[in-house]
């Protein structure tokens, strides 16, 4: 008999933490890649373009996890579904860790970014355990450790690349998944939640509540184009950096992680005024300063200086929406937490799908230019959304 944790009790900083950090290295899965395809690309012999999959792959199997594992926690015991999730992400960085050939990176890549959905498992499980007034809090520091893993993937890739080689990023990776894994085993409490849907019913109610709830529409799409955005800067960023007139090693084209740091605090900070009942405020102001960073981007193929400036703005505003969209949608329905995530963040990352693939192909065709007018095209659709929104009421 599983024993249920009680929501009305606060949780402790250590588990909180732990659900940070577990956060961060469980996405952190999709981004290793990253600063390290030029290398990737060089060794296995192949195009820009084709060295893009790889990062659209992670993004296509994080969104198809969010959409048939992530509404799981509906259903199952939390603790057992997440360190189960936990071991088999790291069994896929392990396949690629001994990958020697496109192919078998890809399924690497695929396994793992199934499985590393288990952070949006432990998202709504958070939300769950916190006391209602410290909701968004707790939502914004658990997502923090979430972005850091995002940003900080990139950095720690560059640099065990440069020790090493790339697969010695991916044996790292998969060996912390495992010992994470096991503190998760001793520190979260059981717990299940009410639902007594099968498995099909359950899936098919995610498509109902999109039905039910126009601001989980909105907010999906919102999500969509935000992360798209992201996707096209991050994707194409190694090429560039890599390329004139730069000519920058793998450990310093993972250093640019480090300027989007910030953004962990927007996402603490945009969930304390959500709380507060200014969602719409940081939402709008969010994507102005995600269409601003465009220019600045833009004007990174000649000053270190405009991308360095481009990046922080773009991660930071980037948070700020994504943590009040959370905040919004998760006040919906306190029991279909989980399958309103994972509606959510399916959406939200098949605009990160769409955004690498579409990155890689525009910088083989046109360069850094075709990047930026894509980021600057996708932004504009978000604030006339954002907008559309702010009118109707959220």
């Amino acid at each position: 008999m599983d024993n249920h944790a009680d929501p009305a009790l606060p949780l402790g900083k250590g588990l909180v933490f732990l659900m940070a950090l577990t956060t961060g290295l469980a996405v952190a899965s999709n981004y290793y890649a990253q600063p390290l395809l030029r290398t990737i690309a060089e060794q296995l012999s192949l195009s820009y373009a084709r060295a893009g999959i790889i990062v659209t792959v992670a993004q296509a199997s994080y969104a198809a996890g969010l959409l048939l594992l992530v509404p799981l926690g509906d259903m199952l015991e939390r603790r057992r579904l997440i360190v189960a999730m936990m071991v088999l992400s790291a069994a896929g960085l392990l396949i690629s860790a001994n990958a020697g050939s496109l192919a078998l990176l890809l399924l690497g890549t695929g396994v793992a970014g199934f499985f590393a959905v288990v952070a949006q498992v432990l998202v709504p499980f958070a939300a769950t355990l916190a006391v209602p007034e410290e909701q968004g809090k707790v939502i914004g520091t658990v997502m923090s450790g979430l972005l850091l893993g995002i940003l900080l993937a990139r950095t720690i890739a560059g640099a065990l690349s440069s020790l090493g080689n790339w697969h010695t990023v991916y044996w790292v990776a998969g060996g912390l998944m495992l010992l994470n894994a096991v503190a998760l085993w001793r520190l979260l409490p059981d717990y299940r939640s009410g639902s007594r849907m099968g498995y099909g019913r359950l899936l098919l109610s995610i498509g109902d509540l999109f039905r039910e709830y126009p601001l989980f529409r909105r907010r999906s799409l919102l999500g969509f184009l935000a992360f798209a955005m992201f996707s096209v800067l991050w994707t194409s960023l190694a090429f560039l950096l890599a390329g004139a007139p730069w000519h920058y090693s793998d450990a310093v084209i993972g250093l640019f992680g480090l300027a989007g740091a910030a953004g962990a605090w927007a996402a603490r900070q945009a969930g304390s005024w959500a709380d507060r009942g200014y969602a719409r405020q940081v939402t709008l102001g969010g994507l102005l300063l995600l269409a601003l960073s465009w220019p600045l981007l833009g004007a990174g193929s000649f000053s270190i200086a405009a991308l360095l400036g481009g990046i922080l703005l773009l991660d930071l505003a980037l948070q700020a929406v994504h943590i009040t969209n959370m905040n919004l949608v998760f006040a919906l329905s306190d029991e279909a937490r989980n399958r309103l995530n994972s509606g959510y963040m399916f959406v939200y990352f098949l605009g990160g799908a769409f955004g690498s693939l579409a990155s890689a192909a525009l910088y083989q065709q046109f360069g850094w230019i075709g990047v930026c007018l894509l980021g600057g095209a996708i932004s504009l659709l978000g604030c006339a959304a954002g907008i559309y929104g702010w009118r109707r009421g959220d």
